[in-house]
């Protein structure tokens, strides 16, 4: 009975992959920043909060992005 050799060999970082990594990080960089925003903070507190506490607050759903950026975005 005939066995044939068999190898294995660890499959090597394709070229597009070496490219790739500088900005696949420059991206995880960049996300990192936005989620230390204090901005994007305010609207994730926002956005827990139940409707009825938003309407304490005057605000709806809806309007929260607008409101938090109200200064940059909508005058």
């Amino acid at each position: 009975m005939a066995t044939a050799d068999i190898t294995t060999h660890a499959p090597r970082a394709s070229f597009l992959h070496l490219i790739g990594a500088p900005f696949r990080a420059l991206g995880r960089f960049f996300i990192a920043i936005a989620e230390q925003n204090a901005r994007l903070q305010q609207v994730e507190r926002l956005q827990a909060k139940s409707d009825d506490e938003l309407a304490k607050l005057g605000l709806k759903r809806d309007d929260i992005v607008r409101h938090v950026f109200r200064d940059l975005y909508y005058v």
